[in-house]
């Protein structure tokens, strides 16, 4: 499902030019006349940009699916999407239908919203504590993977002629049809299991099955312990997850983090990035092979990033992602500037696309993923993917739409606006999220709480009253005792 997100957002670059004469010669055939450039490059961004929308609304669904299908079930159920928009795009140029393309991708896009935040909530949980950073960063390395499989089907020698191009579109119905013969046979989350549907013999099956050679009774007390705090607590809506105080520090951290992925300039990068290449003296030829080397660098950073999250955690990868996208941005302003006075800064731009590229993979790819199934409790946890999920697609359309008036305003200096939003996004991380390797979903919870315990205890005065100790940054009551004290005193 990952690997799909990956493979449609780079899809239809290499035929560009092909799918444009397929509009021009079908509306041709309709009205006898063709459209002029401004028309078919109109219907040429709706056919990119629908994509955004789709996956937007496929967001929105992902809390209703996911609590009344179960996560592995929502994967399973939504594969028919791809079915669906595969045979549109696949007999769309037989049919001489151009509509039958613009609703494919469509189609295409609510599947990927829906699983661009159900796979990692599946995954987060069936995970044990000690491999949840390591599987969460998996979709982000497939959505890399899948833009790989594009460019180089997209290749002149594969698929990228003319006669092509609707096969090319469609063959995501592959990668889905293997999902579709091995995913029914896996177990459902045993977290869902037992959380929300009170069936703990499945949730023994579940884990026996996911733990072959490990003792699930720990876990599964852990399990009980998170149902019973939210036994007299139903999931969510995405309104009550807003209103809700107790969870505001984790819900404005999974707005900051989604919003800043889409919005630290990685898109930006890819759509000027053969400009780039063509500046640093790169024949035209060759940038198509250029551009799947880029490719590569994102398999292998994604890779870094998921053999080292488990030993490094999760905030300095985010940190430093955006970090490194941060300086390559300023990066990236400074040799455009330069570069007509100084002949070696066009390889600047060059190396800085390559650092953007590897920082964004390394961890700003992924980990909000992973870390917004982190911060929240089983209730809570599908609405605050509905909220994630839907800023993320959000932030994308709006950086598409934007980007080329901030370029034609702003010229070399649009991208200082990147650099600032991504080390704005890595200081919030720094000073805001916790480190949350090898802890359980209930110990991440109560470090939020024991924020807010801290901020309440700035109205204490009398030595007599709670006192708070500092940890990692946080505050950390003293003792069990004296936390349940302080929890009735709230109340």
């Amino acid at each position: 499902s990952s690997m799909l997100y990956g493979y449609n957002l780079a899809v239809v670059n290499s035929p560009a030019g092909y799918i444009k004469d397929f509009y021009n010669r079908t509306v041709v055939s309709r009205n006898g006349t063709g459209l002029n450039e401004e028309a078919l490059t109109l219907m040429y961004s709706l056919t990119v940009s629908v994509f955004a929308i789709g996956g937007l609304i496929g967001s929105l669904m992902v809390g209703t699916l996911v609590t009344k299908f179960g996560r592995k079930g929502t994967v399973v159920n939504s594969t028919v999407l791809v079915f669906l928009a595969g045979s549109l795009m696949g007999f769309s140029r037989i049919c001489g239908s151009p509509e039958m393309v613009i609703f494919g991708r469509f189609i295409t896009g609510i599947h990927s919203g829906i699983s661009l935040s159900v796979v990692p909530m599946y995954l987060g949980e069936i995970a044990p504590k000690n491999l949840r950073g390591f599987l969460g960063l998996m979709p982000s390395n497939f959505i890399c993977a899948g833009v790989f499989s594009a460019q180089v089907l997209g290749l002149h020698e594969l698929l990228g002629k003319e006669e092509h191009w609707p096969l090319f579109l469609s063959l995501v119905v592959v990668p889905t049809f293997i999902q579709l013969m091995l995913l029914p046979w896996f177990p459902e989350s045993p977290r869902y299991l037992l959380i929300e549907k009170h069936n703990v013999h499945a949730t023994i099956t579940a884990l026996k099955w996911y733990r072959a050679k490990c003792n699930i009774q720990a876990e599964i007390e852990e399990m009980q312990e998170e149902q019973r705090s939210l036994s007299s607590v139903e999931t969510v809506s995405v309104w009550q997850l807003l209103l809700d105080h107790t969870v505001h520090w984790q819900v404005l951290s999974v707005v900051v983090i989604n919003i800043g992925m889409q919005l630290s300039g990685i898109d930006a990068i890819w759509f000027y990035t053969n400009d780039i290449f063509e500046n640093a003296g790169i024949l035209a030829p060759e940038i198509q092979y250029t551009t799947v080397g880029t490719g590569a660098i994102e398999i292998v950073a994604g890779l870094i990033g998921c053999f080292t999250i488990e030993r490094l955690g999760r905030r300095p990868l985010i940190i430093g992602g955006f970090g490194v996208m941060g300086m390559c941005c300023a990066g990236i302003t400074l040799s455009l500037i330069l570069q007509t006075h100084v002949p070696f800064m066009k390889y600047v731009s060059v190396g800085c696309v390559v650092g953007i590229i590897a920082g964004f993979c390394i961890g700003p790819a992924g980990v909000p993923f992973l870390i917004t199934a982190e911060l929240f409790k089983q209730s809570h946890r599908p609405a605050a993917y509905t909220v994630g999920g839907s800023l993320n697609w959000m932030s994308n359309f709006t950086i598409g739409f934007i980007f080329p008036f901030l370029q034609m305003s702003a010229g070399s200096y649009c991208y200082l606006v990147f650099c600032v939003i991504c080390l704005s996004v890595a200081i919030y991380v720094y000073f805001v999220i916790p480190e949350t390797k090898n802890k359980t979903f209930v110990e991440i919870s109560q470090m939020f709480a024991t924020k807010e315990a801290v901020e309440e205890s700035q109205a204490f005065t009398h030595p007599d009253q709670l006192k708070l100790k500092k940890m990692n940054g946080y505050g950390s009551l003293e003792n069990e005792e004296k936390q349940k004290m302080h929890l009735r005193f709230r109340n």
